[in-house]
């Protein structure tokens, strides 16, 4: 593996991480949404990475299939015949500990990024005087 190479992996990794804490920062935003009407409440996104020859990659996004939240509040106009609207199945402290995680392997990336770049400098000053 060459260092552009390192630094290529490093950047994906940036990349994807970025991504994953975009998706959990609208999970979050959507965590108290309700059923309106006939249409669903929001459904949790997961994003799928995978490895490749150039790093980290986003494989996709897919939706959570955990069942939704059924609150009982007869006074909601979108209330069922017994009383329940549906919410979302986003659960924020499982969003906050994923939204750690991403930060964490976000950091680390740019560590590896930076001790790279501080090797590529090195070897570049080999040759001065």
């Amino acid at each position: 593996m060459t260092i552009n190479n390192a630094m290529n992996v490093s950047s994906s990794g940036l990349s994807a991480e970025r991504f994953r804490m975009d998706v959990i920062a609208a999970n979050i935003a959507n965590a108290n949404s309700t059923q309106v009407g006939n249409q669903e409440p929001y459904r949790r996104k997961d994003v799928v990475l995978s490895s490749g020859p150039d790093g980290v990659q986003v494989s996709g996004v897919e939706d959570d299939q955990t069942p939704f939240v059924q609150k009982y509040d007869p006074g909601n106009p979108n209330a069922d015949i017994n009383g329940y609207v549906k919410g979302s199945n986003v659960q924020p402290i499982n969003e906050m500990v994923d939204m750690m995680s991403a930060s964490r392997a976000y950091e680390a990336n740019v560590a590896a990024f930076n001790t790279e770049k501080g090797m590529v400098k090195a070897a570049l000053s080999i040759g001065k005087v």
